[in-house]
């Protein structure tokens, strides 16, 4: 599990654009956007640089990562 700090994420919105970015790179992943913090906590077998790419990709900006 990945907990990325992220830029720019305000509503519903961005909630689903980070989620759908990344489950097109994993389509099993969990996925949980917490808007107050500004963070997605993600379970993939993806690498942490390919997530953070697919939330980049969203258009957001990760500013922070801690592997749990």
């Amino acid at each position: 599990m990945t907990e990325f700090v992220v830029q720019g994420m305000s509503c519903q919105h961005c909630v689903a654009a980070v989620t759908r970015s990344i489950h097109e790179i994993d389509p099993q992943a969990q996925v949980r956007v917490d808007l107050q913090r500004g963070t997605v906590v993600v379970e993939s077998g993806q690498s942490n640089d390919a997530l953070k790419e697919a939330i980049d990709e969203a258009g957001y900006t990760v500013v922070g990562v801690a592997s749990a």
